[in-house]
């Protein structure tokens, strides 16, 4: 995978800024990774569960930021990626689309969809338009969910980015009436998340496009393309109950089987049209 440092516009660093805990429970490593498996299958922060005794918000404290270089590394690799998502949407879409910003934290923040935690994994907030991510995820793809690779990083941050592509097109306010018309609310976050990968595959499909690295450009090939449809395969809903429990419990997913996530980033990678990925009417 080909990319350049530039700009960190697209970044909001709140490493340094962390949530005063005024109440909670603490929990070991062991009981960490499983509510993390469990907030995944769920979409439900279920460490939020641990701090029910208390109806503040938490305070925040403010200190300078103590990086290494290999993590200022990849604050520069989500910002290249993320300012490569923005230019190709803006391709897509024109005047439809409007920038997000990717909130760079450590271990917990406050965001416009409640207090949020790392154990969480990335997510998008659709009520304040930005994309939430811990940069210690990268190491838990990479060694628990055996995942590595740069484009299998940079295809979580198109996923999520996906999700602003859904609100701005209205996509994510019509499920919320599928919901409320009583449509089956997983079945609706599935296509929701399948529909996100595959916008991400649209993204990847532009970023293999040749040349592009020296426009300043993400540029990958099919040897990156395979980690990101790697990643795409270990973080299935059927995959990470197994995980977690032993079993697959279809009627608990949330964002679709390993085999449906791979199919539907396959699907914008091929195709690289947004009308490919109607994930809604599609039975796949």
């Amino acid at each position: 995978m080909r990319w350049s440092v530039g700009s960190r516009d697209s970044i909001e660093d709140r490493r340094g800024s962390s949530p005063i805990m005024r109440a909670g429970m603490p929990i070991g490593i062991g009981g960490a990774l499983l509510l993390l498996l469990g907030s995944w299958l769920t979409g439900t922060n279920l460490f939020s569960l641990l701090d029910m005794g208390t109806s503040q918000s938490p305070a925040t404290e403010s200190r300078p930021v103590q990086s290494s270089p290999a993590e200022e590394r990849q604050v520069d690799f989500v910002a290249a990626v993320t300012d490569d998502l923005q230019s190709t949407w803006t391709d897509v879409l024109g005047g439809r689309y409007s920038p997000t910003k990717v909130v760079l934290f450590r271990d917990a923040t406050d965001s416009g969809c409640g207090f949020a935690q790392s154990a969480t994994g990335p997510f998008y907030c659709p009520s304040d338009h930005k994309v939430y991510l811990d940069l210690s995820f990268f190491d838990e793809l990479r060694s628990k969910l055996g995942a590595p690779g740069e484009f299998a990083q940079a295809y979580v941050v198109a996923h999520e980015v996906g999700h602003h592509v859904q609100t701005l097109l209205g996509i994510e306010s019509k499920a919320s009436q599928l919901r409320a018309h009583g449509q089956n609310p997983n079945a609706v976050s599935v296509a929701l998340e399948l529909q996100a990968d595959c916008f991400a595959g649209v993204w990847g499909h532009a970023a293999r496009q040749p040349g592009r690295v020296l426009t300043g450009r993400v540029e990958v090939d099919n040897g990156d393309i395979e980690q990101g449809l790697n990643a795409a395969s270990a973080i299935g809903d059927d995959r990470l109950q197994r995980m977690s429990t032993g079993r697959v419990m279809p009627d608990s997913f949330t964002h679709g089987t390993s085999a449906q996530r791979v199919n539907w980033f396959k699907t914008g990678l091929d195709a690289g049209r947004i009308e490919a990925c109607d994930t809604f009417r599609s039975g796949r």
